[in-house]
């Protein structure tokens, strides 16, 4: 892919310039070489979501929601879709066309004050992953004896943030890409290989199991609306998805939108290397999840273990010591660090870019035609977000909450999503590339399904009850 993303990083991919574009690729063979952002996205989920929350779910009810974990993965794609779709028509990132959308509050839109809420709690959620990642590293090679001590958990901490920071400083798309291309490919096969591979040893499932698991059943409303949030692309990967379609060059590729039949044909082009992009990226997270969420309630269910606190870590642990061996325990460390700095290293970049687009938002700087301003602020926030999210661990010191409360927060916002993804496609998206028909349709049930689980959701928070 090193061939497409030199160009991404020599021009500003936010300027649209007639002199970039360029004739999409099709079919997949074709489009291989043009795929990324999904694989950044997939990078930035299975980490806290997976790892963390859906593995507890399934320590706490067993196989009962595994519908719920295909679903909220499934519909959630359609609205990812279609901001991707309005961001390579118009060439602008997910939070700037969120804060037209009025009403306004001052001179920022109501969507960006929104975000801001969402992104506080966010805070938490990665302070969760950043503590996964010290623990990993702490069991492995502790400091003063107990691997759990404060002194080993602080010193880790602090060599996670600042390895972090050290290498993705420059936050260029090819870095980051790179990346995450190697980290999606090696959690993948380490976690599928161990959940289905479970029925050979004394933990051993069987359809039965999986039939009870898609029978519909709630059983547990604060787990589910936690795990629906969270697993999946949430609201948070949903926006900066858009980010990295823009600076993998979809956009600039496209060219500015001049009424044109071949703008059309060019535009309709690189939305469908884009499907190819974030379909790719479902499988992958999908079936991690599934072989997450499988483990929990295979393993750790039936004996009654849930994660809790720093020990999170070795309770997950169990999942492997106990189905095949205790010498795999140091496997499963290597495992758990390696998904949960991925997420980091993932999210660390993602995240900057949405708040260095929030600032803008609320006219600090000018995000589309000042890019040293813009790589300015992304690099502050590539500093400052892994610290803060450190300090939060610190305080608080219990991944698992972290994550829950920071799912909960992404459920929540994801109803604003569904809001201002169909504001853009009436008022910003041209006839031309909104879709078919058959689109529109599974537009319109992802929207409604997630309205539902949303309310879930709320009511979950405020402590209602729902059938």
């Amino acid at each position: 892919m090193s061939d497409t993303t030199t160009v991404v990083e020599e021009h500003d991919p936010y300027q649209l310039d007639p002199a970039d574009i360029m004739e999409p690729p099709k079919g997949w063979r074709a489009s291989f070489k043009y795929l990324g952002p999904g694989l950044i996205m997939s990078a930035s989920i299975v980490g806290s979501g997976e790892l963390i929350a859906t593995t507890v779910a399934g320590a706490k009810v067993g196989f009962a929601l595994l519908w719920l974990v295909i679903l909220s993965t499934f519909v959630k794609v359609a609205i990812q879709i279609e901001l991707a779709k309005w961001t390579i028509a118009t060439g602008e990132a997910g939070l700037t066309g969120f804060n037209r959308i009025p009403p306004k509050l001052g001179r920022t839109g109501w969507m960006t004050w929104a975000w801001l809420l969402m992104a506080l709690a966010k805070i938490t959620q990665m302070g969760g992953v950043v503590g996964g990642s010290a623990v990993s590293l702490s069991l492995l090679f502790p400091f003063g004896g107990d691997p759990l001590n404060k002194t080993s958990l602080t010193i880790w901490t602090i060599v996670v943030v600042a390895v972090s920071i050290a290498i993705l400083f420059s936050s260029k798309y090819g870095v980051v890409e790179t990346i995450c291309s190697v980290f999606v490919v090696a959690f993948t096969i380490i976690t599928v290989a161990i959940a289905f591979g479970l029925p050979f040893t004394p933990f051993a499932y069987g359809w039965a199991e999986i039939a009870s698991g898609l029978t519909f059943a709630m059983p547990a409303l604060a787990v589910a609306v936690s795990m629906f949030g969270i697993t999946g692309v949430g609201s948070d990967e949903i926006t900066f998805y858009t980010y990295w379609c823009v600076e993998k060059g979809y956009a600039r590729w496209a060219g500015p939108n001049d009424g044109s039949p071949e703008w059309q044909a060019r535009a309709e082009g690189w939305i469908k290397v884009m499907k190819k992009d974030s379909w790719l990226s479902w499988v992958i997270y999908t079936v991690s999840t599934l072989a997450f969420y499988i483990m929990g309630a295979a393993v750790l269910h039936p004996q009654g273990l849930l994660p809790e606190g720093n020990a999170v870590i070795t309770t997950l642990a169990r999942m492997y010591t106990d189905s095949i061996g205790p010498w795999a325990m140091h496997a499963f460390l290597i495992c758990a660090f390696t998904v949960l700095i991925s997420t980091l290293w993932a999210a660390m970049p993602s995240h900057s870019r949405l708040w260095a687009n929030f600032f803008a938002n609320v006219g600090v700087f000018d995000w589309k035609n000042d890019p040293k301003a813009r790589m300015r602020w992304i690099r502050i926030f590539t500093v400052f977000l892994p610290i803060a999210w450190a300090v939060m661990y610190l305080v608080v010191q219990s991944p698992v909450l972290m994550v829950q409360i920071g799912g909960i927060a992404t459920g929540i916002f994801l109803l604003v999503v569904v809001v201002g993804v169909w504001y853009l496609r009436k008022t910003e998206m041209v006839d031309s590339v909104k879709g078919s028909k058959a689109w529109l349709v599974l537009l319109v049930i992802s929207s409604a399904a997630i309205g539902i689980l949303g309310l879930y959701t709320i009511a979950g928070v405020f402590g209602f009850s729902i059938g």
